[in-house]
């Protein structure tokens, strides 16, 4: 690799060396104070195959936060007092939500105190400069299991409508569906929560490194919500359609290998495939602009330098 395409870490003064080592002293007495709440989620990354892509965010979140490097070290670090409001809500949060046993509240806490003594000590440019990493942060917290009942509803009243349109007869009450060949229920498993979710947060990160167009990133993060949902409907309809002629235990155990795997594999590759013809910004093109930060007469105003 030529040495000028070589990712290098960008020389950090001493005010930066001081400043990131009293973040990390921050960060590490936020994750001491909040260790119940972070045990949690890791568990749930772990254990729970509806979260498991959450074990890459991290990672991704690392990743975006060193192809920012060269322009924040640019910018000089500095405490920002106003962000303590930031980690004090973070704090509220993470209290209630563990003394009314509400997990996704004390975790959602957790990663707000986070992301507040972030822009605490590096200061309100830098955290304009990490500001879609630290909004990312949010994909840290275990979030679906909520709205399961709603997409098996929704999935449900696609996968009728679609064994309607294909010339099947069939009854739905709820989440089951009833045909000729037997009684189909949307269950949990087949909410498509999982899908949805895991396409959400890359769709997300997409539309954020490869769109500098508003109007593309929202349109391809709302398909990153709209496909997923209609896709498992047609997952639902396809397993329906198939057990009509070549019976239940059959559709059961196509669905599981070829729909479970193959199907949503293809349709993210779809997704990403149309939203690729649109990407307009360049893979070398800098993330952030250190000079427009350090110029900008709001981040002054909010810095108090003005």
């Amino acid at each position: 690799m030529p040495p000028e395409l070589a990712l290098r870490a960008p020389a950090l003064t001493d005010t930066w060396r001081a400043a990131l080592m009293r973040l990390a002293l921050a960060v590490t007495a936020i994750v001491a104070m909040t260790w119940p709440a972070w045990a949690e989620m890791v568990r749930q990354w772990w254990d729970s195959s509806t979260y498991n892509h959450i074990l890459l965010i991290p990672a991704i979140l690392a990743w975006l936060v060193w192809q920012r490097g060269p322009q924040l070290a640019q910018l000089t670090p500095r405490a920002w007092p106003l962000a303590f409001a930031w980690l004090a809500l973070g704090a509220a949060l993470w209290a209630s939500g563990t003394i009314l046993a509400i997990n996704t509240f004390a975790q959602a806490g957790a990663v707000v105190m986070l992301q507040g003594a972030v822009a605490a000590v590096l200061g309100v440019r830098v955290a304009a400069g990490l500001l879609f990493p630290l909004a990312y942060m949010a994909f840290l917290v275990p979030f679906g299991d909520e709205i399961v009942p709603a997409l098996q509803a929704i999935t449900a009243k696609l996968a009728i409508a679609l064994t309607h349109w294909s010339g099947v007869p069939a009854r739905i009450d709820g989440v089951f569906i009833d045909t000729p060949v037997g009684l189909f229920k949307v269950a949990e498993a087949c909410s498509g929560v999982k899908f949805l979710v895991a396409m959400v947060a890359l769709g997300t990160l997409v539309a954020q490194v490869c769109f500098k167009s508003w109007n593309r990133r929202a349109a391809l993060i709302l398909a990153a919500v709209v496909v997923p949902i209609v896709a498992n409907g047609v997952r639902a309809w396809g397993t329906i359609y198939i057990a009509q002629s070549q019976g239940v235990a059959f559709a059961e155990g196509f669905d599981h290998i070829v729909y479970g795997w193959v199907f949503f594999a293809v349709v993210m590759a779809l997704v990403l495939g149309v939203a690729w013809r649109f990407f307009d910004r360049a893979p070398d093109e800098p993330l952030i602009d250190a000079a427009a930060l350090d110029a900008s007469p709001l981040l002054a105003r909010l810095a108090g330098d003005r």
